[in-house]
């Protein structure tokens, strides 16, 4: 009879599933030809919400040469042990030149409990096809330096303020610091 328990057991536990949410991700939309610097970090947990630990969770990236890529080892495809927090983190990626949409597949197991989930991404001609400027470009470039420019100026405008009201008090007798009028330059690098 106990023989008969152990044959059973297992099949019970084929119907539980393991649970993967994308924690972390450079974002769906990467230059074709460019390097993900930002691991795909997912979070592995059981049907209870418990973080499991141990579980070997298997990132893919579609083969051949079009849209997708290679992970640092060369491979479209990576293994990594979860933590005890249930973690695993995918490293850089390398995308291929070719752009289009594709997925990034997740697979994780551990003992009998199996689970999936899929990443959507797509690989753009430019940072310019991008929906949105990506990081470093020169739309974010302006911006910072727009940013920048006002900051800038509400500084001086402090300081004259202050310069000002040291003046007008005949109990403080030391100058404000005098700061020429700022230079500003919008364009390339």
């Amino acid at each position: 009879m106990r023989f008969l328990a152990l044959l059973v057991l297992p099949a019970c536990l084929a119907g539980e599933e393991l649970h993967i949410r994308i924690v972390e991700a450079a974002g769906p939309v990467h230059v074709a030809g460019s390097r993900s610097g930002r691991p795909l970090v997912v979070e592995v947990v059981d049907q209870s919400g418990r973080p499991v630990e141990g579980a070997a969770v298997s990132f893919r990236l579609p083969g051949g040469t079009g849209p997708g890529g290679m992970f640092e080892n060369g491979l479209p495809t990576e293994v990594v042990i979860t933590k005890s927090d249930g973690l695993a983190a995918a490293p850089g990626i390398r995308w291929n030149k070719v752009a289009g949409p594709f997925q990034i597949q997740v697979l994780a197991a551990k003992g009998d409990l199996r689970g999936s989930a899929s990443s959507p991404r797509r690989l753009v001609s430019s940072a310019d096809d991008a929906s949105g400027p990506a990081v470093g470009t020169k739309s974010n470039r302006r911006l910072i330096l727009i940013i920048a420019a006002a900051a800038g100026s509400a500084t001086v405008a402090g300081l004259g303020y202050a310069r000002r009201s040291a003046s007008s008090s005949p109990s403080n007798q030391s100058s404000a610091p005098s700061i020429g009028a700022p230079v500003i330059t919008i364009g390339g690098p």
